[in-house]
């Protein structure tokens, strides 16, 4: 009689056991996160074909405890909250202190992705270097290299420093204990497609893995107020691989870009809860690792073709800081039945419209040529302040007369031809002045309320005809 209570005892605490914690496996979308109940050949939510990989989850009835606040918190008023302002920790790298916002904020979890071989591990063990010259005790944690393997790099950089710690590992449990036992002031995690959670059931990389790892990292980067630098890989198309929520979850996303056989690399910031997005800051890869561009105009401008028709120079806003860059046109009569348009460097759109303005308002016959254009460099713009160097530009090439080399043109142009007003001009302006540029063509709107430099002559424009027969000396 008693075996058979404690049998018919055992039986009840596994049936409820089983009740409470139900097993089952999904369909998760390994592009976008998207999860299905069944397999599917084609991902709804990204389109793309054989994405949807099996993963099994675990769900309890009586709600995940361990995620919940044991002390909750009150609403309070915004007036009773102090406002402190924290000190941020700057590097050495003027550029990467651009980028961020003025320095690295403690308590802060920033995702940087590139392409494989860009430099990425580089610029964060240089970063990690410099910060540890100041005695800060610095972890550099690596899921995919060894430590005897990051040490080869470190002797190319030139890095001995004590303070920095260098550790191989990617079970996330192992690298929470570390962080709790050292206390480094900063932490590198290279990469996080290498770093997995016990408690999830699939693999290291999966958009389950990376999620739920980035949310443990981001506990402890804020309880413990310790900035954390995450690698992420990128796809094919250029994005970083993983949910979309990864980039939502961080408080910066940063891309580090370039071409791999060219030495010049842009890291730009496309989001940051700490400072302004879109900012831009240049290295060069050399022997002994990267350093800083701090004049990217010069850069840009160092190869440029004199007297050559189809160039022009703009000066773009980065961020808060005004860059100059040339723009190449090449117009030439077309061998297809369909005139061909390219465009790199530039919103591939923005080339047909700016063309069928210049046929519409200028009377330029441009619908039997072939139209390319580029941005010299490997620079990427996108605001409006480009159109009116585009269009003279295509004007220029279309018509092979040269404009001026030491012309710089701003401005947005309409659908019906004027030339609109753009934001920042007095710094785009001086920052022409300052690289020796003699005369800016800018719209007429943009020429009150400021002072230009003695050094350059400013020229408003109302129309893009106008600012042709300006540029292009045509009459």
């Amino acid at each position: 009689m008693f075996v058979t209570s404690r049998i018919c005892l055992s039986y009840i605490i596994v049936e409820e056991s089983y009740k409470l914690v139900k097993r089952k496996t999904k369909f998760v979308c390994q592009s976008c996160g998207y999860e299905s109940p069944k397999w599917m050949g084609k991902c709804p939510g990204c389109q793309e074909w054989n994405t949807l990989v099996e993963e099994e989850t675990v769900t309890s009835s009586r709600g995940n405890w361990a995620t919940r606040s044991t002390t909750p918190q009150k609403p309070v008023t915004i007036g009773s909250i102090s406002s402190e302002k924290e000190p941020r920790i700057t590097t050495d790298m003027k550029e990467l202190n651009r980028v961020l916002g003025g320095g690295i904020v403690p308590g802060s979890l920033v995702l940087i992705g590139g392409d494989p071989g860009i430099g990425k591990s580089t610029l964060l063990l240089q970063v990690s270097n410099q910060l540890a010259e100041k005695k800060l005790d610095i972890l550099y944690i690596s899921g995919e290299e060894s430590a005897k393997q990051t040490k080869l790099r470190a002797d190319r950089l030139g890095i001995t420093s004590e303070h920095l710690y260098v550790l191989s590992e990617t079970n996330l449990r192992d690298i929470a204990n570390h962080i709790n036992d050292l206390k480094p002031k900063f932490v590198v995690i290279d990469s996080i497609q290498t770093i997995y959670k016990e408690e999830v059931t699939s693999a290291p990389g999966s958009v389950s893995q990376v999620r739920e790892s980035t949310s443990e990292l981001m506990k402890i980067a804020k309880q413990q107020h310790i900035p954390i630098f995450i690698v992420g890989h990128v796809t094919k198309e250029g994005s970083i691989a993983g949910p979309r929520l990864l980039e939502h979850m961080v408080d910066a996303v940063l891309y580090f870009e370039g071409e791999r056989h060219h030495t010049y690399r842009i890291l730009r910031s496309v989001k940051n809860r700490f400072g302004s997005t879109n900012e831009m800051g240049i290295f060069e890869m050399k022997e002994e690792g990267l350093t800083e561009v701090l004049n990217p105009s010069e850069m840009f401008l160092e190869e440029r073709s004199q007297g050559a028709a189809g160039s022009t120079i703009v000066a773009s806003m980065e961020g808060t800081r005004p860059v100059l860059v040339e723009i190449q046109s090449l117009i030439s009569p077309t061998s297809f039945g369909n005139p061909r348009r390219m465009a790199t460097g530039i919103d591939y759109n923005r080339v047909p419209l700016l063309m069928a303005v210049l046929e519409k308002r200028v009377g330029l016959m441009l619908q039997n040529q072939d139209a390319y254009v580029k941005v010299a460099g490997g620079v990427k713009l996108d605001e409006p302040a480009i159109d009116l160097a585009i269009a003279v530009s295509i004007a220029s090439s279309f018509r092979d007369l040269p404009s001026h080399k030491d012309d710089v043109l701003v401005g947005e142009v309409g659908l019906t031809g004027e030339v609109r007003r753009v934001s920042r001009i007095e710094q785009r302006v001086q920052e022409a002045a300052k690289l020796g540029f003699r005369r800016a063509i800018i719209p007429a709107r943009n020429l009150d309320g400021w002072n230009p430099p003695k050094s350059i002559e400013v020229v408003g424009v109302h129309s893009v005809q106008e600012a042709i027969q300006k540029a292009l000396g045509d009459k």
